[in-house]
């Protein structure tokens, strides 16, 4: 063995979006593309000598490829150890998790999330730090300028390593250990749930369906939920990864996930359904003929922290990125603690977390977490949910039900348009913000404008200000209409908008979502023409 300099130029475009970089596949195929943005990863963390990386993904086609790849470079950069998850995979909770265990420099994640996978599909690589999370923009700046200027990276030419098999081997003067990519995630999920009881849900009949669409979270949930608490053999379907997720699209929403959705409008169906993505990063909770929201899901699962046991001593805050409904806030309001609203992206929790002054965090997409890691954690919301039903012994639409009664119902949606046109895009988003200054006070449909801006942040941890955020514009009532580009597609861009209506009254609370945000839907046309910058007279997913 021994370690050379290869000499590169730069690949333009590198820049990490909000959760890493991602790109088709065939753009990380051509040669040295992985490699030059590695060694800036690598050039920005300087010193790696005898630190420990964490490394995994999520089973995508490209992943094994990239994993052989990293671990030379890692060799020839110095670092002590590599942790690589069995297989080369490692959910992105467990990589933040194993992070954080080992006291690791911090990990790199193999993943485009819920994006497609297989040869013509996507592929992604972030890293997270020291603390678990995602690298914050500082850092991803950063690596993204060294990618502007690279001349060659470094690599060792050992051969590869067997993946597959548990245990340490070396490669140049650095000693890669295979762990069992399970191990360290389920005993932390053992200390913060009462299994026990979750075990007894199980054995007095109770029933449920995992959906782990072909994805990374499959492993997790067999060997948790079958495993260890004892649900019948099948309750976990879908549940090995596959390089191109069966050819499905791994995004846990009521479109994607269409086997579990009929699985749960059935006669017969299981008291509780959930599915995660293609990371194991998000989460879908349902129940029997009944779906329920990712904030109001947060809102419950914060209402009922206390009812687990790693939150007994209660909520420090809680924290929602701002296309998030105000249903937390409500909860927030009513314990004492504070509701932070911050950008889109995990990354802004960090501080939050770190600073303990927040406890819970959530996003609309599907995602959730706590302080326990520093990423959101799909698996972690539904044994939540599952803690839950098993104290309380109330269904998922019951406890959905008393928490609309309790504090009110934000009937909430997101319609996405993918694959739009990037200049079209920019064009739509650039003349809503031309018709800010003039829309407030506005009487739109009978809904009057209170606040329209640009949604901007300031870190209260750190003071970092992160600007242009997504367009809000909020009504006197408190409805809301949200636009935002998307930052994790690989084709064109994703407008994505965002429609709360705010109903106090729990005669009103069994509307057709759809139909309650239909007024304010319309607003959303009226304001930005959507029709007419995009050519969609319909969004590509609802959710």
């Amino acid at each position: 063995m021994s370690i050379t300099t290869v000499n590169t130029t730069p690949f333009p475009g590198q820049r990490p979006g909000t959760s890493g970089l991602r790109k088709k596949v065939a753009v990380f195929q051509q040669a040295g593309y992985l490699e030059n943005f590695v060694q800036s990863v690598f050039d920005t963390l300087g010193d790696c000598g005898g630190k420990t990386l964490v490394l995994g993904g999520d089973g995508r086609f490209h992943n094994r490829v990239a994993v052989q790849t990293i671990l030379r470079m890692a060799a020839a950069h110095g670092f002590a150890r590599v942790l690589v998850g069995q297989g080369g995979i490692l959910s992105t909770p467990a990589v933040s998790c194993v992070i954080r265990k080992h006291g690791a420099l911090g990990g790199i994640v193999l993943s485009a999330s819920h994006n497609p996978g297989g040869p013509d599909g996507d592929f992604g690589i972030k890293y997270n730090i020291a603390n678990g999370g995602p690298a914050p923009e500082n850092v991803t700046e950063a690596i993204f300028q060294r990618t502007e200027t690279i001349a060659h990276y470094r690599i060792s030419d050992a051969a590869d390593i067997d993946v597959n098999r548990l245990g340490p081997t070396r490669i140049e003067q650095t000693e890669v250990t295979v762990i069992d990519p399970v191990a360290d995630y389920a005993a932390l999920m053992e200390r913060l749930f009462d299994f026990d009881a979750i075990r007894q849900l199980f054995a007095g009949g109770f029933r449920m369906c995992f959906d782990g669409m072909h994805a990374v979270s499959g492993p997790y949930a067999k060997a948790i939920i079958e495993g260890q608490l004892g649900a019948p053999a099948g309750t976990v379907i879908n549940a090995v990864p596959l390089e191109d997720f069966g050819g499905h699209h791994p995004d846990p929403n009521p479109v994607n996930a269409a086997q579990l959705i009929e699985i749960m409008a059935a006669d017969n169906a299981p008291d509780f359904g959930a599915a995660s993505d293609g990371d194991g990063d998000r989460n879908m909770i349902l129940g029997r003929k009944f779906d329920v929201t990712p904030s109001d899901s947060l809102a419950v699962l914060a209402a009922h922290a206390t009812l687990a046991p790693g939150y007994r001593a209660g909520l420090k805050g809680i924290a929602r990125s701002m296309p998030t409904s105000r249903a937390a806030d409500r909860v927030a309001e009513a314990l004492g603690i504070p509701c932070f609203e911050t950008p889109t992206g995990w990354k802004f929790f960090g501080n939050l977390l770190d600073a303990g002054m927040a406890t819970l965090c959530g996003e609309e997409s599907y995602g959730t977490g706590s302080d326990h890691i520093r990423e959101k954690d799909g698996l972690w919301a539904v044994l939540f949910w599952l803690n839950l039903l098993a104290v309380t012994g109330k269904s998922v639409e019951q406890l959905v039900s008393e928490h609309w009664k309790r504090f009110g119902r934000n009937y909430y949606s997101r319609h996405d348009y993918e694959a739009v046109e990037t200049e079209a895009a920019n064009e739509l988003m650039a003349s809503l913000r031309i018709k800010l200054a003039t829309l407030k006070g506005q009487d739109l449909g009978h809904h009057v404008v209170a606040l329209a801006d640009d949604f901007d942040y300031t870190d209260p941890v750190d003071g970092a200000v992160a600007s242009r955020q997504g367009i809000r514009i909020v009504m006197t009532n408190g409805s809301r209409v949200v636009f935002r580009l998307s930052g994790t597609g690989t084709e064109g861009a994703t407008l994505r908008v965002y429609l709360e209506r705010y109903e106090p009254d729990p005669a009103f609370h069994q509307l057709p979502t759809q139909q309650a945000l239909y007024p304010l839907a319309l607003i959303a046309e009226q304001v930005a023409g959507i029709a007419d910058w995009t050519g969609r007279a319909h969004p590509t997913v609802t959710t």
